[in-house]
């Protein structure tokens, strides 16, 4: 199916180490819909949490849209994620376990329908961050040092 990505968490993949992935739908208001379109969408702060056994998206931060007057929502409220009751299930299954939480990683449209990827992570400690980084240091030397000895 034809999908095209409107916003992804820059900081997801720095803070946690993913382990598996979910697609939800996203309940939106017509105004949002109008801004998302025009891509005033931000999921750099955002997480998802599960509250009377339905999840949330809380922090996702949709500007309203500049002709929506009355009919614009709050641009941080939380929005409910479509989920059926065997992930939700899952979801609480494993949030519960140490560590675990439930990142926003990519908002796209999936034909007509805006398309949320959660991701189910592991938080990462700062030593991790670092390795991390190092090794791709290492990795873009030996890409230069392979460049610069081509014959």
């Amino acid at each position: 199916m034809n999908t095209k990505l409107i916003a992804k968490n820059p900081t997801a993949y720095h803070n946690y180490f993913i382990e598996d992935k979910i697609e939800t739908g996203i309940v939106l208001f017509g105004t949002e819909i109008k801004s998302i379109r025009a891509g005033k969408v931000n999921l750099k702060d955002s997480y998802a949490n599960i509250k009377n056994g339905e999840v949330y998206i809380s922090g996702m931060h949709i500007s309203p849209y500049e002709h929506g007057n009355i009919f614009n929502k709050n641009p941080l409220r939380d929005r409910k994620l479509l989920l059926n009751k065997k992930e939700i299930e899952k979801l609480i299954g494993l949030t519960k376990q140490k560590g675990y939480a439930l990142i926003p990683l990519n908002l796209y449209f999936k034909g007509n329908f805006v398309k949320l990827e959660l991701g189910i992570g592991k938080g990462k400690k700062l030593f991790d961050k670092r390795q991390e980084l190092a090794k791709k240091d290492a990795q873009k030397q030996i890409a230069i040092n392979l460049k610069n000895k081509q014959y």
